[in-house]
């Protein structure tokens, strides 16, 4: 499975832009997509992540109630919906996918897309 992370850029604090996570390769397998975030010295973070059929998020607490992961099967394409953007949210956002494991931990994670960068300006 191939991954790619798309829709970053430089945007202002409040803003409310939408990143997707186009899947191909062997999209037949559906899996758990998740979201992380790694700022410039810091350590990769977690975002929240969705079930492969969407029936279930999963958030971090920095970003619950701004945030929202939804998916669209059909088009192999999950997206990250942000919102109330702060400049602690600068960040490369990246998604990954999983069959099972936990939501948080990157380790449990089978493929990896390259990130998209997302620069909050004030």
């Amino acid at each position: 499975v191939q991954l790619q992370a798309s829709g970053g850029g430089l945007v202002q604090v409040g803003a409310s832009p939408r990143l997707s996570c186009a899947a191909s390769g062997r999209t037949g397998i559906i899996y758990n997509i998740g979201w992380f975030r790694q700022a410039p010295g810091k350590e990769r973070e977690f975002v929240g992540a969705i079930t492969w059929n969407g029936a279930r998020t999963y958030y971090a607490d920095t970003v619950k109630g701004r945030f929202t992961i939804s998916r669209d099967n059909a088009k192999n394409t999950v997206y990250l919906q942000m919102s109330s953007l702060k400049p602690e949210d600068t960040a490369v956002y990246s998604c990954g996918a999983f069959m099972g494991g936990r939501w948080y931990d990157s380790s449990d994670y089978d493929y990896w897309g390259q990130g998209t960068q997302v620069t909050v300006s004030s």
